[in-house]
């Protein structure tokens, strides 16, 4: 069988050699295919950067229906935070502090972060963990990436590579909180030497922590492949549908000290119909549909060029809808009318949705050359998102006058980007090579029309980025060390503009990161070190408060750096037991902040100077540690992670903070081979063993509360955390053929 030897890279970089190979023995044909996946966003060996690999094997044990951030959550400088409490739905995270619209994801290379908000909504990709072959997860600027900036991580997920066997498996998941997750997959195995077809289903219930945050998600993955030689086609569909209910209020903290953890004020009114109190309307819910398409052809030129190509197109619909009190006609367009008793009626409850319907398309090319001194790729991608966002009223409390899906705002986002990176490795010898990288990009981002916050908007921007890279690794005898020096610039967000205040305009922002690592590894022990010190200019930091739709807000820092250092390690203790760990330890400030607070009545501001401060939402301490133990078919891991104090705004204030946390986890799993079956896998998984009180997210709003100046006394609070679950239990079965 020939090996093909090849780093492409697209969207989905992949070639292929599907040569078969017979195997007479008991009148069974065995067919072995081999292939090379190397993709273009992907960090290779020896690359001087900060990463961490994460394989099929380790996401499908950790696979209980908690979405991708939860099943990453224990690499180094990684927190984790969900809506629902239970990583089902709605989740995020972080990375060294960074919020997730400041990491770049992709998918076979293809961009998945939205384009406006830059951030990926983990709840429209459900399961998706189930058809991905592995994980990488780059720290810092990372290499040179398609899509949204990286400015703190980059994840690059690659989908699952083609069995050459038919096959099929079932897997069922069930526990805390009426939580229940089927999945269906299978494939055809090699069809005439040439074709590969592969499929799966997955559905998703939960009733969530949270009250009412319960999740109905649905998702599917096909791939259809052809192989000849040096060559691959392959397309690729992957989508979901999802309602969820909303928990994006988080538990006030006077609530929380009642001992209330579950409370969910989305959706909750008063009203006396019929004697009756009625206090919740349930229907205040998320829904939002969503399909990728991913077109790849890759070619190998010879032995040492090859190239790819992928198309892509994403189709996303949806909308939120909630019960809102006491609202101002003239907020949402509509005409006071005259009550029974004679007065002129100006505001009333209402029911509305708030509606997004994009399309994101382009494509995106890769160019690769490799010989024993030097392996170059260069890479081009352009795309255009179209995104149309508009509200409806969809009933009004006594309003008997009100057109069908009354439109009360109705405005369009367009956004065109062009980049190209060159990048490549050098060996100067066996142990030493240096890394360069550089990359432009050209962004053309308009926003016309209504928004129910901003009013009407006239945005029109265009940027123009170099973002440079460079670094050294020196690899012997099992010792390696980097040093690489990386830039990156990044445009504001939609909220940027439509959430600014009267007196902000956004810019640009700015990221210098320097890295420094040593790594050692043995047969029986391994360790490693990051260095790693990022300093920005006109940093985007989070400001602790929120939109109504609980999307984390963010203004200009004139100057901030995030500086640490990430240890890992681990040792085989005996032969049946093995400890894997790692601890960040971070120093992320602000310098010189001033904080601009505004009377609640007048809107009057109050400027403090703070000098220096914390940024928010970047604990000082991540660690995280798993004991793991083997002995024939089963296996058994205890998890555990600390996260110190986060701080809810930059004034660093601990009455406006997040408490350190410590979770423990406990799995245990058995597997056998029955005649009928390739295997079964038990597996039970009790989350939060010890019944850890604690939250992983929140906001704050404050202002002053009188007219007569500001004073730290009179500061007006009020906040959200969001609670997460306590003891609770898991367990699974797969059944595969």
């Amino acid at each position: 069988m020939r090996r093909v030897l090849l780093t492409t890279g697209v969207a989905f970089a992949s070639l292929a050699s599907a040569a078969a190979q017979v195997i007479e023995n008991d009148s069974i044909r065995q067919y072995s295919l081999n292939e090379v996946f190397v993709n273009a966003t992907k960090a290779a060996k020896g690359t001087p950067m900060a990463f961490t690999d994460i394989s099929k094997d380790q996401l499908n044990k950790n696979n209980y229906g908690q979405d991708v951030p939860y099943l990453i959550s224990q690499t180094p400088s990684v927190i984790v935070t969900s809506d629902a409490g239970t990583g089902i739905g709605y989740t995020s995270f972080r990375v060294r502090g960074t919020d997730a619209n400041r990491i770049n994801v992709t998918v076979n290379g293809v961009p998945v972060n939205d384009s406006e908000s830059h951030t990926v909504f983990w709840v429209n990709m459900s399961d998706f963990a189930s058809s991905v072959d592995n994980v990488q997860v780059q720290r810092g600027a990372g290499t040179s990436t398609n899509g949204a900036a990286s400015f703190g991580a980059s994840i690059s997920m690659q989908t699952q590579k083609p069995n050459l066997k038919p096959y099929g498996e079932y897997s069922l998941t069930g526990g805390a909180f009426n939580t229940m997750k089927h999945t269906f997959s299978g494939g055809t195995g090699l069809l005439y030497n040439h074709f590969v077809f592969d499929a799966r289903y997955s559905k998703i219930d939960s009733d969530g922590f949270i009250d009412r945050a319960f999740s109905d998600m649905s998702s599917y993955y096909g791939s259809a492949a052809y192989y000849n030689g040096g060559t691959t086609i392959k397309y690729q569909v992957f989508g979901s549908a999802e309602t969820t209910g909303q928990a994006w209020n988080g538990v006030p903290s006077n609530v929380l000290a009642t001992g209330n953890r579950t409370y969910n004020s989305c959706g909750e009114y008063t009203e006396i119909i019929d004697g009756i109190e009625v206090t919740k309307y349930y229907n205040n819910t998320d829904n939002y549909w969503q399909t990728h398409h991913h077109l790849t052809f890759a070619q190998e030129i010879n032995n040492r060029w090859s190239a790819s190509a992928t198309l892509h197109y994403t189709d996303g619909k949806g909308y939120y809808e909630d019960y809102k009190a006491s609202q101002k006609f003239k907020k949402y367009g509509l005409l006071p009318f005259t009550g029974i008793d004679g007065k002129i009626i100006e505001d009333s409850d209402l029911i509305r949705q708030k509606w997004l319907n994009n399309d994101f398309y382009g494509a995106i090319a890769n160019l690769n050359y490799s010989d024993s001194k030097l392996n170059a790729m260069l890479g081009l991608s352009g795309n255009i998102y179209d995104g149309d966002h508009y509200g409806l009223v969809k009933w009004v409390k006594n309003y008997n006058n009100l057109t069908p899906d009354h439109k009360y705002y109705d405005g369009n986002g367009t956004k065109k980007e062009l980049s190209s990176f060159l990048k490549g490795t050098y060996n100067f010898s066996e142990t030493l090579s240096a890394y360069a990288d550089i990359q432009y990009r050209h962004i053309d981002y308009r926003i016309t029309g209504t928004d129910d916050k901003a009013g009407a908007l006239d945005v029109d921007r265009k940027y123009n980025f170099v973002n440079p890279k460079a670094g050294i690794n020196y690899f012997k005898n099992r010792h390696n060390a980097y040093a690489s020096f990386s830039m990156a610039n990044r445009e504001p967000n939609r909220n940027n503009f439509t959430e600014a205040g009267p007196d902000e305009r956004p810019t640009h922002e700015t990221l210098f990161d320097y890295e420094l690592g040593y790594s050692y590894s043995s047969s029986c022990w391994n360790i490693g070190v990051n260095l790693y010190w990022m300093q920005y200019k006109n940093q985007l930091v989070l400001t602790g408060e929120v939109s109504e739709i609980g999307e984390a807000l963010t203004k200009n820092i004139d100057n901030s750096y995030r500086r640490g250092i990430e240890l890992m390690g681990g040792v085989k203790i005996c032969k049946a037991v093995e400890w894997n760990g790692n601890v960040s330890l971070s120093e992320n400030k602000i310098q010189n902040f001033i904080e601009t607070i505004y009377d609640y009545d007048t809107y009057a501001p109050t400027v403090i100077e703070h000098g220096d401060t914390d940024i928010a939402f970047s604990p000082n301490i991540i660690a995280n540690s798993i004991f793991s133990f083997y002995f024939r078919n089963w296996s058994a891991n205890f998890s555990s992670v600390y996260v110190g104090r986060q701080y809810l705004d930059n004034t660093s204030t601990k009455d406006r903070s997040i408490n350190p946390y410590f979770v423990n986890n406990l799995q245990l799993a058995y597997s056998f081979k029955p005649s009928f079956a390739k295997e079964i896998a038990l597996s039970v998984k009790i989350n939060n063993i010890f019944d850890e009180k604690y939250e992983t997210n929140g906001w704050v709003y404050t202002a002053t509360s009188v007219n007569d100046g500001y004073t730290p006394e009179n500061r007006y609070k009020e906040d959200g955390l969001f609670t997460q679950a306590g003891t609770n239990v898991m367990a699974g079965i797969s059944i595969r053929f």
